[in-house]
């Protein structure tokens, strides 16, 4: 049998059994934060890990399309958008983090922190940019905005993406081996896109989404 003729039989719990999955290393964190379980310094270990979790389940969303087209299973698509939720998620998380645990709500001290160490500042704009993609993820809003402007905006999921792997970069001081795995990711997934754009396929490979969400 070939991979395209795998065929999603029961949505609902394939959708449950990926909500479940994403939810789970949020599940695991603040199972071990209770029980001290997360090392010498718990806030560097809780705004890390949240950090890199916003990042992973980004990539993740943007590789559905990719694998759509090269497995032909079009019902990929139906988990784009969940997971794209929880990268948003994970992102609140380590925002919330930062300015709930490290900085207490002081918000002058935080624009401080921002103008004098630029991957705070970076890392807030990637946060910016994704509340509207957030806030526009149900069918209704797509509806609403229109299939064009929709897609048109969650592009924005690209820069948020560089911008993410950006304030990997400047957050490190000298290993650079896990931001430079994800800038590597991020490149492959552009480059893969920027193809496809020049070179498209032919109208017998071209594969249609079972579902009115538009491609991004």
């Amino acid at each position: 049998m070939a991979l395209k003729d795998f065929k999603l039989k029961d949505e609902k719990f394939a959708r449950t059994l990926v909500f479940i999955n994403c939810l789970v290393p949020a599940i695991l964190l603040v199972t071990d934060f209770a029980r001290g379980r997360l090392g010498a310094n718990p806030l560097d270990f809780m705004t890390e890990a949240t950090g890199t979790l916003a990042l992973i389940f980004l990539l993740l969303s943007l590789s559905v399309t990719p694998l759509r087209r090269l497995t032909e299973l079009n019902w990929l698509i139906k988990f784009r958008r969940l997971i794209g939720l929880y990268a948003f998620f994970y992102l609140s998380l380590h925002f919330l983090t930062y300015i709930w645990f490290d900085k207490f709500f002081n918000f002058a001290e935080i624009a401080t922190d921002a103008m004098r160490r630029p991957f705070i500042l970076v890392g807030f704009t990637a946060f910016i940019l994704m509340m509207p993609l957030a806030v526009t993820s149900t069918n209704n809003m797509v509806k609403r905005l229109g299939g064009k402007n929709w897609n048109r905006l969650h592009k924005l999921a690209y820069l948020c993406a560089i911008l993410g792997v950006t304030h990997y970069f400047l957050l490190v001081k000298s290993d650079i081996t896990k931001p430079l795995a994800y800038a590597t990711l991020l490149a492959a997934l552009l480059g893969y896109r920027i193809y496809i754009a020049y070179f498209p396929p032919t109208k017998g490979n071209i594969i249609s989404a079972p579902s009115p969400i538009p491609r991004r």
